[in-house]
């Protein structure tokens, strides 16, 4: 069993939902430790900005995606979205990923659920992203994605897209670990695009107010396009490559689990869908499931009488199972849809990256 805490959990703890004296004393001593974390992130930020830590250009445009807080804010659609416009742009895209859990000669989570919805798209995994982007080049890649790049300050990236999560954007206000936030919000500054994800999931006039708190954190002005986007359901999918269309799940008595760094806004997802969500279980994001962990799932399916069990594909590559204890197993592929300002953010990408070296060198 893991000793971490699980995503939700964590998340009442910091942001105070969890009370009495536990989750207090929790948070005394969480508070005690951001104190050195934002120390280093300061100090950290300072180097860089003053050109004291070095910074390594990759030979191609790199573009980032990022976010602000710790857990999950949707960027593998996100990664997904701009790979294709890369594509269409003639460009042969590489993702370059942290590679998070993965041991040598494995696959990392992110390597295995980009497999599923970009087959064929070079991705390399490294903790020095450096490194990561020069062997996507010489595999072949024109310009490199940055996965989780936003913190990552030593790869210069020509373009950084920062993702928001408008259920939580701004990381219970409070620096890890006493909060969710990485950094402060002031570091958005140095943003060149800046997403809202899951838009749909809050009040136009919420939308508003998380535009205004950016927009004061970056000095009166956001630093780039602001896009809004939806995170959208488009297809139930089986370990065994299967694909079912999303009514599948309508009026049916489903089982969720998830180890992801947003568990309940995929647990909302299952809702939507008009699932009869009778049981949800909940894991640390990047769990790496065992065989005590599956059983306890088919337990609480069984208990609950589920039709179906219901993850996501980050999830799903991990579990490689089609069914537990003969109740069928999906997960609900995600595909990032564009709301609002889509085109310059778009634009973005298209200008940053630059026309292949090929187009470059037909042109000249």
């Amino acid at each position: 069993m893991s000793l971490l805490p699980d995503a939700e959990s964590f998340k009442r703890v910091v942001d105070g939902s969890s009370r009495g004296l536990g989750p207090s004393a929790a948070r005394l001593a969480l508070a005690a430790a951001s104190g050195p974390f934002a120390l280093a992130v300061a100090i950290r930020g300072v180097a860089y900005d003053a050109g004291l830590l070095p910074v390594i250009r990759a030979d191609v445009p790199v573009i980032s995606v990022g976010n602000l807080t710790l857990g999950g804010t949707g960027k593998t659609p996100l990664v997904a979205w701009i790979v294709r416009l890369l594509r269409a742009a003639g460009h042969v895209p590489a993702v370059v990923s942290r590679g998070y859990g993965a041991r040598p000669g494995e696959v990392s989570d992110e390597a295995a659920e980009l497999a599923v919805v970009l087959p064929g798209v070079i991705h390399v995994a490294d903790r020095d992203r450096a490194t990561a982007a020069r062997t996507a080049v010489a595999a072949g890649a024109s310009a490199v994605v940055l996965d989780d790049g936003f913190q990552h300050r030593r790869l210069h990236r020509d373009l950084d897209i920062v993702a928001i999560d408008a259920t939580d954007p701004f990381g219970c206000g409070r620096l890890f670990p006493r909060g969710l936030l990485r950094e402060p919000l002031r570091g958005l500054a140095r943003a060149g695009a800046i997403v809202l994800a899951r838009a749909g999931s809050v009040t136009p006039q919420r939308r508003v107010e998380i535009r205004d708190t950016l927009e004061r954190a970056c000095g009166g002005r956001l630093p780039g396009p602001w896009m809004e986007a939806e995170h959208r359901p488009v297809a139930l999918r089986s370990s065994g490559g299967l694909t079912q269309p999303l009514d599948a799940l309508a009026g049916r008595r489903v089982v969720g689990f998830a180890g992801i760094g947003n568990p309940a806004a995929f647990r909302a997802t299952l809702a939507a869908m008009d699932a009869d969500v009778a049981d949800f279980l909940p894991f640390p994001d990047h769990h790496a499931y065992a065989a005590h962990d599956l059983a306890r799932i088919a337990a609480r399916a069984r208990a609950a009488g589920a039709a179906i069990l219901v993850t996501t594909l980050k999830d799903l590559v991990k579990v490689r199972h089609d069914d537990l204890d003969g109740i069928p197993v999906a997960a609900v592929e995600i595909a990032l849809d564009a709301t609002t300002g889509g085109e310059g953010v778009a634009g973005a990408v298209v200008s940053a990256a630059r026309p292949p070296l090929a187009s470059r060198n037909r042109a000249s």
